[in-house]
């Protein structure tokens, strides 16, 4: 029997990990779990029957626009993918509005845009769940399946070491939470003027000193890889930065993940990305096509970790 929605979760947003409690995390993990082998078996599941999500893309998406459509359809509801032009937002209508009006015609909204204070602002004008799909400040949805790939592969999460190698961006953020929330050491490394937001690592090191996990950093990637668990890197160029390409190029010279700096975590580590990965950048082509990648299940695990999300938004 699929379990019941932890009441704690009914109805609320997810704007960012540290929203939840560890508690909550490890139910929303469990929940994907189970939702994972039911789709498997091919068991039908079917929880949001009549329920509504309404999708806004600022951003181009490939995994985040699929898996939702994908999973909000396999939970028997209806997923409505809009962008702003289509929306009367593009015309100059509030974001209060906006949200206001959704509000009376879907369940849900999920939205991928640019800024954080504008996914904060839409969740403080909206009644019904808001979900963050990407921002600036936090990717939620990918750092939520990072962890179902870790607790799927490894058995457990608390104590595992995770280094990330790249840039203080988004993902990173979401990691940071994400492993404070389960007692992992995420041990991050970024080259002098890329570091993260300085309030959400300070959150994150809270959060650890609660649940037994830890937060370290460093500019030497050698120190964060080595004895890791996983190994993550994201692109150095994030959509928005590309006419910084050419200068990160030099500025992260050393901090590619290849087979060398993969030897100095456990012989059984995971190389992790989010994608989409340009190989001979931010990785090299040996580790991420190589048999320690598990890129791709961490990429089906977004459907299934965000179908345990909607269920727990919105389940009855």
């Amino acid at each position: 029997m699929v379990m019941a929605a932890p009441p704690s979760l009914k109805g609320r947003d997810c704007l960012a990990l540290s929203d939840y409690t560890p508690g909550e995390v490890e139910s929303l993990l469990a929940l994907a779990l189970e939702g994972k082998e039911k789709l498997k078996k091919g068991e039908a599941w079917h929880p949001l029957s009549g329920k509504t999500l309404a999708m806004i893309f600022d951003k181009p998406s490939t995994r985040t626009r699929v898996s939702f459509e994908a999973g909000m359809a396999q939970l028997g509801g209806h997923p409505l993918a809009l962008n702003r032009q289509e929306l009367q937002l593009g015309r100059g209508e509030s974001t209060a509005d906006t949200a206001q009006i959704l509000s009376g015609f879907v369940d849900a909204i999920l939205i991928r845009t640019h800024w954080h204070s504008d996914v904060k602002e839409l969740a403080s004008y909206a009644s019904i769940p808001v979900i963050n799909g990407l921002t600036d400040l936090h990717h939620p949805c990918q750092a939520l399946a990072d962890l179902l790939t870790l607790k799927e592969t490894k058995g457990k999460l608390a104590g595992l070491k995770l280094a990330y190698v790249g840039d203080g961006n988004n993902v990173l953020h979401s990691l940071l939470e994400a492993g404070a929330l389960t007692g992992m050491h995420v041990a991050a490394a970024f080259p002098p003027g890329y570091e993260p937001d300085e309030s959400i690592v300070q959150q994150a090191e809270l959060i650890a000193q609660k649940t037994g996990g830890m937060v370290t950093w460093t500019h030497d990637p050698a120190e964060a890889v080595a004895g890791a668990d996983a190994v993550y890197t994201d692109v150095w160029a994030s959509m928005g930065q590309e006419e910084e390409k050419e200068k990160r190029m030099k500025d992260f010279v050393g901090y590619q993940v290849d087979p060398i700096m993969m030897a100095k975590a456990k012989s059984d580590a995971l190389f992790l990305h989010c994608l989409p990965a340009y190989r001979g950048l931010e990785v090299a082509a040996e580790v991420i096509d190589g048999p320690q990648s598990a890129v791709f299940r961490q990429a089906e695990n977004r459907l299934h970790a965000q179908k345990a999300l909607l269920v727990m938004l919105l389940g009855d």
